[in-house]
């Protein structure tokens, strides 16, 4: 005799655009079934996108705020008018999970009905691949049962790591922002190939090929980027070389000023 799968929390994504959407990919790498996710989005076009690559479908944002989750991936600069216009239709205990950039979650609580759990999330957009890495951090409401919840929700994104809200932005600057530094080092890294006389095709098949091993060996080894760095270091090799043109421009320093001002941008389109 069979039995029926026990259902799961219905979810909403009130916002996707490239946050939300990497959510919205995660929840349904999780498990979550097209039936039981809906998006709320403004163009049709999006819509019909949505449709087509995830099987969801869209609605307006009265029947998405009755959820049982509501994931809101809206620009900081949106969130308050439609935490207004959502409000009168969110459900008693329901979940927000934020991925609004820099938003504290006491303004948060503040703009929903009393007893909904919040808490507060930066994905990264390789959890559209399902190897992101999100930093969670709990708030009012937010106990054991429903932060496992949020990991079951989130697993398909990739790596969760939970830290206390007063780190979220530095970690919004470190991995939410980080892949687009990786980026312009893999594409400066390939245009340099391509200089130093390789094929485009082959010098980005090297680079990135170097990238995503290099930081499967530090996943893997656990051991510091610095001893690892270290042993693949000959004295007077090619790689003392090119190590120290990069410190003598001063790529260290440039990455450190990135980060900073990251974070105090997040810091800043949270206040």
């Amino acid at each position: 005799m069979s039995t029926a799968a026990p259902s799961r929390p219905s979810v909403a994504v009130l916002g996707v655009g490239t946050m939300g959407e990497a959510v919205l990919a995660g929840v349904l790498r999780s498990g979550w079934a097209p039936d039981d996710v809906v998006a709320v989005v403004r163009r049709d076009e999006r819509a019909a996108e949505l449709a087509d690559r995830y099987g969801v479908r869209s609605v307006p944002l009265a029947e998405g705020a009755a959820r049982d989750v509501l994931v809101v991936a809206v620009k900081p600069q949106q969130l308050d008018d439609l935490l207004a216009s959502a409000a009168p239709h969110v459900r008693p205990g329901a979940l927000v999970l934020s991925v609004a950039a820099g938003v504290p979650m006491a303004r948060l609580a503040a703009a929903l009905p009393e007893g909904v759990a919040v808490v507060r999330a930066m994905p990264n957009t390789p959890a559209l691949v399902g190897a992101g890495t999100t930093a969670v951090s709990a708030g009012p409401g937010a106990d054991e049962e429903r932060m496992a919840l949020v990991g079951e929700l989130l697993q398909g994104t990739g790596d969760v790591v939970v830290l206390p809200e007063a780190l979220q932005d530095a970690a919004t600057a470190v991995s939410g922002s980080g892949p687009a530094y990786v980026l312009l080092l893999l594409e400066s890294l390939v245009e340099a190939g391509v200089h130093a006389g390789l094929p485009r095709a082959t010098s980005s098949r090297l680079a990135t090929g170097t990238l995503a091993g290099t930081a499967a060996l530090v996943r893997e080894s656990g051991e510091h980027p610095s001893l690892l760095r270290e042993r693949v270091t000959s004295p007077g090799g090619t790689t003392a070389a090119g190590l120290r043109r990069l410190e003598e421009r001063g790529l260290r320093a440039a990455l450190l000023d990135a980060v900073e001002a990251a974070r105090d941008r997040a810091r800043a389109l949270g206040a």
